[in-house]
């Protein structure tokens, strides 16, 4: 099969298509013939080795120390169940689904492999694109606003980074959960967060972060450019602060109203977001899309930190 391979960390360049052996399902795990993945963030951040503050020697550790220990990136993807493992009774090979690999990764390939707990069906609605572009942001948002927030109607939500993977789905899910949001985004994506369902948009490059005299219950950093300090200062007497991007101090000292780490990977979520789809109450906002063959040039469209939505890849 065809997979995007990078044997070291560096730039859109070290990412290079080539021939890779097939994987065989674990007895709880499908194969799945991807159709659509997607570049996201973290793949990025990983192919690069720009990590967070504070979490370069964990990440290495992690992902490997001089070269990345593994060399096929891609965490969520959509297409068709291709084989089943011994144990499967969910699903059965020509099934439509959509999912998430966690740290395996693997799904810039012609072929993947995940654990039936990190799968879900896809409604027939949904395009392969929607349901792919969904799951990164979307996991994301809804562990934050539902889980960590609880989020209910008449809530204010600030989204900081509204355009991007992360926030194009945390603003339609705050709306979705009867939230007042504002948005703060660049000139150019203000329509969009309108259309998304921002009742005000802030545009940063005319006024800063720093100036906002509101206060919200809900402060959604999806850039990292907030600090616990600045952020309690947006806050009501009983808002929290939601540090989706946060250092490593960010993250040891989150506690109470200050909220970060890792989102959920459950199906069961993804089953959500994916019903809200299907209902036309989410949609994955997509900035581009390329073959397998351009995925270098899809890893320099994140690197550009101006991507609107997911850049996806198509096989």
């Amino acid at each position: 099969m065809r997979a995007a391979v990078f044997t070291e960390y560096g730039p859109p360049s070290v990412v290079t298509v080539t021939n890779y052996p097939i994987p065989s399902p674990a007895k709880n795990e499908v194969r799945v013939k991807v159709a659509t993945t997607a570049v996201t963030a973290a793949d990025s951040r990983i192919r690069a080795a720009n990590f967070p503050k504070g979490f370069g020697m964990l990440a290495r550790l992690i992902f490997g120390i001089r070269a990345p220990r593994r060399t096929v990136l891609g965490a969520v993807f959509a297409g068709v169940v291709d084989a089943v493992g011994a144990e499967v009774t969910d699903f059965a090979v020509g099934d439509r689904v959509c999912g998430m690999t966690g740290a395996k990764f693997g799904a810039h390939a012609d072929y993947v492999c995940a654990k039936v707990t990190k799968v879900a069906a896809i409604p027939e609605p949904v395009a392969d694109d929607q349901a792919a572009g969904i799951l990164f942001g979307g996991t994301t948002a809804l562990t934050y606003l539902r889980d960590k927030a609880a989020v209910t109607p008449g809530t204010t939500v600030l989204v900081n980074g509204g355009s991007g993977a992360v926030g194009t789905n945390a603003i339609q899910l705050a709306r979705h959960y009867g939230a007042h949001v504002t948005a703060v985004t660049s000139t150019g994506n203000v329509q969009l967060m309108r259309d998304l369902g921002a009742e005000q948009v802030i545009d940063y490059t005319t006024t800063e972060l720093k100036t906002i005299s509101n206060q919200f219950d809900v402060v959604f950093d999806a850039v990292g450019n907030i600090t616990i300090e600045s952020g309690r200062r947006m806050l009501t007497s009983d808002g929290v602060l939601l540090l989706a991007v946060a250092s490593l101090g960010q993250t040891l000292k989150a506690h109470g109203k200050v909220k970060a780490g890792p989102a959920s990977e459950r199906a069961a979520d993804f089953t959500t977001l994916l019903e809200l789809a299907a209902h036309r109450e989410l949609r994955a906002v997509i900035d581009s899309s390329y073959p397998l063959a351009d995925i270098a040039t899809a890893h320099a469209r994140v690197d550009t930190g101006r991507k609107v939505g997911n850049v996806l890849v198509t096989m």
